[in-house]
């Protein structure tokens, strides 16, 4: 699929969650939790994180909790809707390891 800006029906994000294992929609984002052995792990999946939105040009939500590290996303310029952007940024978080 080319990278667009535009709002996926409901068929197409069910397609695209088959090829992003761990993540869900939850209130209508792309969501998936991550665990660590310790907080500082996690920052440091955080920090990688960062990075690799940074390349894409699409920057997710973080939440860093004690070995814990939430991810959320959803795609502003769609009216808060999601796009193909939300989930190449989850492949490429989930090839992060």
């Amino acid at each position: 699929m080319e990278l667009s800006y535009t709002r996926l029906t409901p068929e197409q994000i069910d397609a695209q969650l088959t090829t992003v294992p761990g993540w869900s929609v939850e209130a209508g984002a792309l969501t998936r939790t991550y665990t660590f052995g310790s907080y500082a792990a996690g920052v440091v999946f955080g920090n990688a994180v960062a990075h690799v939105a940074d390349t894409l040009n699409h920057h997710p939500d973080l939440h860093i909790g004690y070995q814990r590290v939430t991810i959320s996303m959803i795609t502003h310029d769609a009216g808060g809707g999601l796009t193909s952007y939300d989930f190449e940024l989850a492949r490429r978080i989930n090839a992060l390891g």
